[in-house]
């Protein structure tokens, strides 16, 4: 028969291989794990290099669009700084003489009109009074 020395020593040997036989699982498990993210590193980076080189293609395709759009908001600049200037000529050129040419029509008919002799102002009840007539 086994001492209490010898079964303690037994279920102490007993816990130190089943902690052993869990550890290898963990190990294996844990070696799975890395070779599978190996793999998936491994493969990201072969599909990553053409994804980078087109990126690469792309921003330098929008930076050259980007040249001929500013080329061209300048020449739009440009064009609506010369329709200013353009709008502010005529507007000096036509203003002015379409002011005088008013004040000159404004001035004659005050003057035709006090030439002409006055008609009596008639009231809205000489006008009803008229039509019972």
């Amino acid at each position: 028969m086994l001492t209490a020395g010898e079964v303690a020593g037994l279920i102490a040997a007993t816990g130190w291989v089943v902690l052993v036989c869990v550890m290898a699982m963990v190990l294996v498990k844990l070696a799975r794990l890395l070779n599978e993210t190996t793999k998936a590193v491994s493969d990201l980076n072969k599909r990553l290099a053409p994804l980078l080189d087109d990126v690469s293609v792309t921003v330098n395709e929008t930076n050259r669009q980007l040249v001929a759009v500013e080329a061209i908001a300048k020449d739009v600049k440009q064009v609506s700084g010369h329709a200013a200037k353009l709008s502010a000529v005529t507007q000096t050129i036509f203003t002015g003489p379409l002011i005088k040419v008013s004040s000159l029509s404004y001035g004659l008919r005050r003057a035709i009109e006090a030439r002409r002799p006055r008609r009596p102002v008639r009231t809205s009840r000489s006008r009803v009074q008229e039509r019972a007539r």
